[in-house]
């Protein structure tokens, strides 16, 4: 293994999933965090482990953050880390046992993080840090004003926000950052030139960097490739000592850094196409999909959709199991990815029904207008979007970050057979739900009158045959009202003896009426991208048709075909 062969680079998911797309706190820049990073090794309970009761007490107690940032920020590195399915549905019951403040606290008082990643995990916050200037003529977030932001205003405080999927932007960062980093996992006192950072401090680092000997082999951690080989020598690691000279190490990892070999730009670029039913339509050329899961390695995999127009996208897919997806610049479109997902992010996508699987970190949503999201996930963020509506079921507060208008927020409402079975795989449980309490700023909770199921159109293998975990009292009196109403209506038109000439005459004036209501609400452009195209369309270009969804034609209307719109098999 040659030294200039080997690559390390920024791993996707602490920057995608863990960077709150939103302006760091003042306080977690480096002055604070170095001073952290000193308090947590002289004090018991702080280091090698941090639990969340010291974390609350350097949050809240020494760097003043508000107890519910500090358990944000806590929360989500714990939604970033590996835990197992099991162990998160042990979690999720505990906590959906908890019927007090106090037995909320104790519960959360069990939770404890490896002190030197979560300490990078805070640096890492500075990802979507704001200019100089704009930090000191605007606001920190949270804020509690209520104005909703001009337009202008909008665009300026959220322009820096989508860095986290850019790969130049992690690699950009990590370079002008490395030797804070470093700083952050040195031992007090041991800042000098001479000064050591031990293997253990190292391994840690782990969490930011990871990489390869070469192209085609196996992607490692970046303490094993520092620890053998060429760069052993080149690091300075010292198997005697177990550690490495700062100067040296730094310099082993600028000369080594690279952009991600898995990231969107080499997935852009170099990642499978997959063919989209009748694409020759004008509607449908500008519609892209790339994908680097037969390739990557997990945490690195993701699917990458974009421009969608006037077209239903369907799929259920092993492809798309554990990926982390991206959903850009759609409109006016349908879109059901109906798999269990490591993470989601919408952006710039307008007038589009984006229903998903079950999401084991995050769904975000940015820069949207007229979306609907139907999911189930660890957590929902919304960003900079207006008259958006989210329908989910999360253990987590919905956080609502700058930028927003006209958000409304109601009760998971659907399923399809292989839900349950789904969320269990990502360890997603029906309770504790906090899709109705969201972190702070405007938004609205759907009226029950205005609430309604939404049917998944598509036939699937599965156990599942209602929404988990019901709906709301309220939400459910709603819909039994509709059906008692249904009930008289059939009723009235039952008592009503009409003849076989006044039967056809009512049934007409329905159906004009009801396709003019399809018209006026916009549904006749979802019901008329349903329409089944061939077998062979809906096959992957490289797969069986098993792969994809199929279209079920009991449960919906058929209304005649749309210019442009069919399902389509991704």
């Amino acid at each position: 293994m040659e030294a200039d062969s080997v690559s390390i680079w920024p791993r996707m998911e602490p920057f995608l999933l863990g960077a709150l797309q939103v302006a760091p706190s003042s306080k977690l820049s480096l002055h604070y965090l170095r001073k952290m990073a000193t308090y947590v090794r002289t004090r018991d309970g702080c280091f090698p482990i941090l639990g969340w009761p010291m974390w609350r007490h350097i949050a809240c107690g020494k760097l003043q953050l508000p107890e519910d940032l500090a358990w944000l920020y806590f929360e989500t590195f714990d939604l970033l880390i590996g835990h197992t399915p099991e162990e998160r549905l042990e979690w999720a019951e505990c906590l959906s046992q908890c019927s007090s403040k106090s037995e909320l606290d104790q519960q959360r008082s069990k939770l404890s993080v490896d002190t030197l990643q979560f300490l990078l995990f805070l640096y890492i916050q500075q990802l979507n840090r704001v200019s100089l200037r704009t930090s000191l003529i605007g606001e920190e977030w949270p804020s509690h004003r209520t104005r909703s932001p001009s337009p202008s205003d909008r665009e300026a405080k959220t322009s820096s926000q989508n860095k986290n999927w850019d790969d130049q932007a992690h690699l950009s960062f990590v370079q002008s950052h490395l030797m804070e980093i470093l700083e952050l996992l040195v031992e007090p006192g041991q800042l000098s030139q001479s000064g050591q950072i031990s293997l253990d401090a190292v391994r840690s680092l782990g969490m930011l960097l990871e990489g390869s000997a070469g192209p085609g082999r196996p992607v490692h951690c970046v303490h094993r490739l520092l620890t053998k080989g060429p760069l052993q020598t080149q690091a300075g690691y010292s198997s005697l000592t177990r550690s490495f000279p700062l100067h040296k190490l730094l310099s082993c990892l600028q000369h080594n850094l690279t952009v991600n070999p898995f990231g969107i730009t080499a997935c852009l670029h170099s990642g499978k196409k997959l063919a989209w039913a009748q694409q020759v339509e004008g509607t449908m050329k500008r519609a892209r999909i790339a994908r680097n899961t037969h390739t990557a390695p997990p945490g690195s995999k993701m699917v990458l959709m974009s421009q969608v127009f006037k077209q239903t996208l369907a799929k259920t897919s092993d492809k798309l199991t554990g990926a982390n997806i991206k959903i850009h610049r759609c409109s006016d479109a349908f879109i059901y990815l109906l798999s269990p997902l490591r993470s989601v992010s919408v952006d710039k996508c307008r007038d589009s029904t984006v229903v998903l699987g079950p999401v084991e970190t995050s769904v975000h949503i940015h820069s949207c207008h007229n979306l609907r999201v139907v999911c189930v996930a660890g957590r929902i963020a919304i960003g900079a979007s207006s008259r958006c509506t989210i329908h989910a079921l999360t253990p987590t507060r919905p956080l609502l970050l700058p930028g927003n208008t006209d958000i409304t927020l109601g009760p998971f409402h659907t399923f399809y057979p292989s839900l349950e079975d789904h969320m269990a795989s990502v360890g997603l449980a029906v309770v504790p739900n906090a899709w109705d309490h969201p972190d702070h700023a405007c938004f609205r909770l759907l009226p029950p009158s205005e609430f309604h199921t939404i049917v998944v159109p598509f036939e699937m293998e599965g156990d599942t045959c209602e929404v988990p975990g019901g709906f709301p009292p309220q939400y459910q009196a709603a819909l039994d009202e509709k059906d008692k109403r249904i009930q008289n209506w059939q009723k009235t038109v039952m008592e009503a003896r009409l003849n076989k000439e006044q039967r056809r005459q009512f049934q007409e004036l329905v159906e004009v009426k009801f396709h003019a209501w399809l018209l006026e609400t916009g549904h006749r452009q979802e019901l008329d991208s349903l329409i089944p195209p061939t077998i062979a369309s809906l096959q992957d270009s490289n797969g069986p048709a098993g792969d994809s969804t199929r279209v079920n034609n009991s449960k919906h209307i058929r209304t005649g075909r749309g210019e442009g719109h069919s399902p389509m098999a991704c």
